[in-house]
């Protein structure tokens, strides 16, 4: 009996189940998964709540209820100046996730080829594995993480099709330039490429460092498709909103992939975050320093353990290089961690391309991600608990 398909070998379980597990059984810190710890606005939980109350529980549209489509698009134009129509050019998805699986479902062929920037979120390789896509790596080091244009314009080939951006970028932390930006556009016009834009982490950029949008660069709005989420912008990640926007072709595709997965979901929370991405600007500027402190928090209190901090411009997460505390593989110190410490952190191999580990050239065999959307008292706790790698 076939017990699985090709699709999905070589997978396992993500690291985020093992580590979990992990920090279930020792009773640990988890600053492995990126999710807060504390809800987002009561009054958009408060809207959900009327939603629920007043007959919204059935069928969504597929491609989203009106307003969360009108306010998405008003969301776009308001901080970017990029115009959608809020009919044809914006998409809502069950999550960041399956806007990104679907848009590589709707529209990559077994065969082509994807750039995708490495270190890379884990869901990446499975959707591109899925598709029977050709992955090419082109991997930001430590411990700058900047990008590397002479390998990204090397990676293109006649059977490249797409680049999957990612800014802010998880695991990293890194926040792409404009002149960074403005190479990944002139590649993409010169060879016709189609660009996937995860952009989760627009309202977590720090020390005031602009996200920019590659669709809204001369020549990329026609080409991109930009996925963001209501999960990372307002703390409700388990209610898994989220959206793509873009030209109506691409917008199409995406969505003639997702209509055969959930088709919809998450009618009454919809019209909640539509509510949300209505918040005024002190919201944002608020929301943002308060992540800024938990990052210097924690930050400053991995550097004085003793470790090598990689000090993050957006996103949930820092890295450290864990050498100078005597270690040098992040799988071991993860998995040990939790029994020795209390504590749960991400090793960066699991974001490299599966042909990189193992080799003694692994850029991300010394790597370890924390995440710091944690209440103050919770990373000062995982922090004290980290004494413990010291002796």
């Amino acid at each position: 009996m076939k017990t699985s398909s090709s699709r999905i070998a070589g997978l396992g379980t993500t690291i985020f189940a093992e580590m979990s597990q992990l920090a279930l059984r020792h009773d640990a810190v988890n600053l492995g998964q990126g999710f807060p710890d504390t809800d987002g606005p009561g009054e958009v939980i408060e809207r959900a709540v009327d939603a629920l109350r007043t007959g919204r529980n059935q069928y969504a549209p597929g491609i989203g209820v009106p307003e969360l489509r009108a306010a998405i698009a008003a969301h776009q134009q308001r901080f970017y100046g990029l115009v959608v129509d809020p009919d044809t050019e914006v998409a809502v998805a069950t999550g960041a996730t399956e806007a990104i699986a679907s848009a590589l479902l709707g529209l990559i062929d077994p065969g082509d080829e994807v750039i995708a920037l490495e270190p890379y979120y884990d869901s990446y390789v499975a959707m591109l594995q899925m598709t029977g896509a050709v992955r090419r790596p082109v991997t930001l080091r430590a411990p700058h993480f900047r990008l590397p244009i002479d390998e990204l314009r090397a990676a293109v080939s006649p059977r490249t099709t797409a680049i999957l951006l990612n800014s802010p970028h998880n695991p990293t932390g890194t926040v792409l330039r404009r002149e960074e930006l403005d190479a990944i556009a002139a590649i993409a016009i010169e060879h016709d490429l189609v660009v996937i834009s995860d952009e989760v982490y627009e309202h977590l950029t720090f020390d005031g460092l602009p996200h920019i949008p590659i669709a809204s660069l001369p020549g990329m709005a026609e080409r991109t498709l930009t996925i963001s989420s209501g999960g990372k912008s307002f703390s409700f990640t388990g209610w898994k909103i989220g959206w793509a926007t873009g030209p109506a072709p691409l917008v199409r595709a995406m969505t003639g992939a997702k209509q055969f997965l959930t088709y919809t979901s998450g009618s009454p929370l919809q019209p909640a975050i539509a509510h949300a991405l209505e918040a005024d600007d002190s919201y944002f500027a608020d929301f943002t320093a308060r992540l800024q402190s938990q990052r210097d928090q924690l930050c400053d209190g991995l550097a004085e353990i003793g470790f090598d901090v990689l000090v993050p411009e957006g996103t949930y997460f820092a890295t450290t290089d864990i050498r100078p505390l005597g270690f040098d593989d992040g799988l071991e110190f993860c998995r040990m961690l939790p029994g020795r410490a209390g504590v749960v952190a991400i090793p960066h191999q699991v974001f490299h391309d599966p042909s990189s580990r193992g080799r003694a050239d692994d850029p991300g065999r010394p790597l370890v991600r924390w995440a710091f959307c944690k209440r103050p008292e919770v990373i000062a706790e995982a922090l004290q608990r980290l004494q413990a790698v010291r002796s």
